[in-house]
């Protein structure tokens, strides 16, 4: 019996321990298992971490990022993540921070891609960077100083009042500027009607410098020497060219347009220029039609009042309205008076001035 049972009590122990064997080797492999599958886990998230801040296989997808004055590294985060840039906020967020990329980025407008790694990125926000957001802008003949300065605002080139203040504070060496005075609209008729390529957020100083450069381009040396010749400065002869540029209907009229000014300026008889457009200059808001009070409005501009030139242009002339002022047919004409077909006829004397006016009833009720 106690042989049996010891006999017993062996097999149930050999069954004990080959149950335990199946138990450990199980055991080992889950946890094996288990290893690597945390393992790969982590490389896999290893890889999404380093795919997003080495960008080696993102897709293209190119964004305007806005960076302003106020903005935390956070809010620049943010931005990335929603304009598709980077996947992960927080991983470019403790990259900025081993990187101080906050110090780095400037405030601005710039053109990121996602496959642009971190430091790409960061770079390229930085307002010496090659990938600031360009914004072209039309500047169109006849347009005054303030409405050049709306449109680069509008086109958020820069603030209209930082624009302003450097139109009439900043001294840019340009020897035509010379003899103006540092005061508000010095730059008036100087900013070059063109098409230009500007920077959003671009410096103020570096903008208008653009159409003062391209001003100084298009003049040429012998367009200044026929100033000089006509007995003009280039103020004056920029004066005239402005008031052909807002009186003339088109092209074909500037060179006529011009000979009336200039007749009337070599006048004893006729001393006063007597030109709507520099009563809209001078008034605060433009009118479709003049008044007589209109008329009489008291500023140095108003030349139904005053003598001669305005004191300075009362837009940005284009090149036809410079070449005409500096070129003005050879014509006796004194007067001109728009028609109903919304050109102008030339006159000779007051006589023939009134008799057009009167032909034209629709123009001038």
């Amino acid at each position: 019996m106690a042989e049996n049972n010891s006999g017993t009590r062996q097999r149930v122990t050999t069954k004990r321990a080959r149950s335990g064997g199946k138990i450990g080797c199980l055991g080992a492999m889950l946890y094996f298992l288990m290893v690597i599958g945390v393992s790969a886990l982590l490389a896999g998230f290893a890889w999404l971490c380093a795919d997003d801040v080495l960008a080696l296989t993102k897709e293209d997808v190119v964004s305007v990022i806005e960076v302003s004055e106020t903005d935390t590294i956070d809010d620049i985060a943010d931005k990335l993540v929603e304009n598709g840039v980077i996947k992960y906020g927080w991983l470019f967020k403790l990259y900025a921070g081993f990187s101080n990329a906050e110090e780095k980025i400037d405030p601005g407008s710039y053109q990121v891609s996602s496959i642009m790694d971190y430091r790409a990125v960061v770079y390229a926000m930085r307002d010496t960077s090659d990938y600031r957001t360009i914004v072209t802008v039309t500047i169109p003949e006849g347009f005054t100083l303030e409405q050049i300065l709306e449109r680069l605002e509008e086109e958020q080139v820069n603030s209209y009042q930082e624009l302003k203040e450097t139109c009439d504070s900043y001294d840019f060496e340009y020897s035509f500027l010379a003899d103006l005075p540092l005061e508000e609209g010095r730059l008036e008729g100087y900013l070059f009607p063109d098409t230009y390529d500007f920077y959003v957020n671009e410096g103020a100083i570096s903008a208008i410098n653009k159409l003062l450069s391209n001003f100084n381009r298009r003049l040429t040396a012998e367009m200044r020497e026929t100033a000089e010749e006509m007995g003009y400065t280039l103020h004056e002869i920029l004066t005239i060219a402005s008031l052909i540029e807002k009186e003339a209907a088109n092209s074909d009229e500037m060179s006529t347009i011009s000979s009336v000014i200039h007749n009337r300026l070599g006048s004893s008889e006729y001393k006063l220029l007597q030109i709507d457009a520099t009563v809209q200059y001078a008034l605060p808001e433009r009118k479709e039609k003049l008044s007589y009070e209109d008329l009489q409005y008291d500023s140095p501009y108003n030349t139904y009042l005053y003598e001669g030139l305005p004191p300075g242009p009362i837009c940005s002339p284009g090149l036809a309205a410079i070449r005409a002022a500096l070129n003005p047919a050879n014509t006796d004409y004194y007067f001109y008076a728009l028609t109903e077909d919304g050109t102008h006829e030339f006159a000779r004397t007051a006589e023939e001035h009134q008799a057009i006016i009167d032909a034209n009833p629709g123009v001038y009720d």
